[in-house]
C-alpha cells in the first residue's frame, strides 16, 4: 500500500487549478472582433509608491507608442490601444494563440491623494507613467 503525502496531493491540485486557469486564459484572449468596440484584454501592470513619487508600468508588447492613449480622469488612469490580429492568408493553420489581439484598456486607481504627471516614457514595450505626490 502506497503512502501518500497531503502536501504533494496540495501541490498537485494547485498545479493542475492553475492549467485549468491558463487553459480559461486564453479562451478569454482569443481574436475577437467586437462590433461594440469593447476591450478584449487587460495590459498587467506594476504600481510601485515611494514617499514622494508613484510609478505605473504598463507592459505593452508590440503595440507602437503612438497607438496607446492615457487619460487620467481624477483618482485613475485609463491605458487604451489596440493590437491588431495578424495578417494570415486564409491558408494558414494557427496551432497556438496565446497573444492577446484586440482592443486593450486598462483602468487603474490610484493610491487615495493628489498626483502630478512627472512623466511618461515608452521604451521596450513597456509604458511608464510617472506621478509626484502633491500635498
Amino acid at each position: 500500500m502506497q503512502h501518500r503525502d497531503p502536501l504533494d496531493w496540495m501541490w498537485l491540485q494547485a498545479i493542475e487549478m492553475l492549467e485549468k486557469a491558463e487553459r480559461l486564459n486564453r479562451l478569454f484572449f482569443q481574436i475577437q472582433r467586437s462590433r461594440a468596440r469593447l476591450p478584449a484584454w487587460e495590459p498587467p501592470v506594476d504600481i510601485v509608491e515611494t514617499l514622494d513619487e508613484l510609478h505605473v508600468t504598463a507592459v505593452l508588447p508590440g503595440i507602437r507608442a503612438e497607438h496607446v492613449e492615457v487619460v487620467i480622469e481624477g483618482g485613475m488612469v485609463r491605458i487604451a490601444g489596440e493590437r491588431p490580429p495578424p495578417v494570415l492568408p486564409s491558408t494558414t493553420q494557427i496551432h497556438q494563440l496565446e497573444i492577446p489581439y484586440g482592443r486593450f484598456e486598462r483602468r487603474i486607481h490610484l493610491p487615495p491623494g493628489r498626483y502630478e504627471l512627472l512623466d511618461s516614457e515608452y521604451r521596450r514595450g513597456c509604458l511608464r507613467l510617472s506621478f509626484r505626490k502633491r500635498t
